[in-house]
């Protein structure tokens, strides 16, 4: 009897080693994997990073400022460079972001390309997405002379890699504004169709779809909606749990597509500030003015109300606890 009690002990012994070995084993598989992902994810942030001339602060800035502990600005800038092969390019699209980590808010304003601007660069007035031609470095400097708020940093995106992002995670939810279509960005061009109501883009899709100005009734101001729209769907797709396990892909795909000055520890801190951000804690903002042609060159232009854009320097500045000489 007491041989067999001692041996249904011994059974048990080795039955909870086993299971012990196995989830030991899991864990030590996914601690591996997770490991594998994490260093993926840091290389391909290390392949994009690309300093700025200037230092690591802005010239508006006594000290500089770390992403993800403190309130701090991005400018976004989407790159069309299919026409030079991906050498150089123009600033198609122009955002600029501001995050402020303690009340976890984020504030996005789109500058339509066309808004007249000074460009220190080329000491004149011209359309702000001309700035790009003398580099990145002149379009920061463009964007703090005309927001009044400095710029910490930057990240520029291609069509291209724009579009793998989006197919990397598995489209992205938008609604429609109205019917619509808007030709493919590369040759030979196709058209795509677009239905009002709730649709699922694709990154080809999602492209056309940001970038289509001219059937639009309210022109840049409508391109810049859906291009917050876009931003926004994307920020939920790739937060939600199914991406979770292909942010090393969706990594790679921006590392070859993109250039920031964003080190690969600073975006660690950031994910880990803002890990319940959502699209919820994004205010859109715009530049209210005026758009028109002007009489001596016959070019169109599109020129900011001088009161309404002090108010957004004020909303900018308070966000970014950023205090000027007139504040």
């Amino acid at each position: 009897m007491e041989q067999t009690r001692s041996d249904k002990n011994k059974r048990k012994k080795k039955v909870w080693k086993k299971i012990i070995l196995f989830f030991m084993l899991i864990l030590l598989t996914v601690g591996c994997y997770a490991g594998y992902i994490f260093y993926q994810t840091l290389q391909a942030a290390n392949d994009s990073f690309s300093a700025l001339d200037r230092g690591d602060k802005s010239d508006l800035r006594d000290e500089a400022v770390t992403f993800g502990k403190e309130p701090v600005s991005i400018l976004l800038l989407g790159i069309e460079d299919y026409a030079t092969g991906g050498s150089g390019g123009r600033s198609d699209t122009i955002m600029v972001a501001t995050f402020n980590p303690d009340l976890k808010t984020m504030k996005l304003l789109s500058i339509p390309r066309d808004t007249k601007v000074y460009i220190p660069s080329r000491d004149k007035y011209d359309k702000i997405n001309h700035s790009f031609n003398d580099g990145k470095e002149s379009t920061i400097e463009t964007v703090e002379e005309f927001l009044d708020i400095p710029i910490d940093y930057y990240a520029t995106v291609n069509f291209e890699g724009f579009k793998n992002i989006i197919d990397e995670i598995g489209g992205v939810d938008v609604e429609v504004p109205f019917d619509f279509w808007e030709y493919t960005d590369k040759w030979p061009q196709e058209k795509i169709y677009f239905k009002e109501g709730l649709s699922h883009l694709n990154g080809e899709e999602a492209l056309a779809y940001a970038r289509m100005r001219q059937r639009d009734p309210n022109g840049d101001f409508g391109r810049n909606e859906r291009q917050k729209q876009i931003i926004s769907a994307m920020i939920d797709s790739i937060i939600s749990p199914k991406n979770l396990l292909k942010i090393d892909e969706i990594a790679k795909h921006a590392s070859t597509n993109t250039e920031t000055n964003i080190k690969a520890s600073e975006g660690i801190s950031f994910i880990t500030k803002f890990k319940s951000f959502t699209s919820d804690n994004i205010k859109s903002l715009t530049i209210e003015g005026t758009g028109g042609k002007d009489p001596i060159s016959g070019i169109y232009y599109y020129i900011p109300d001088e009161d309404a854009l002090e108010k957004l320097k004020s909303e900018l500045q308070n966000h970014l606890e950023y205090k000027t000489l007139n504040n």
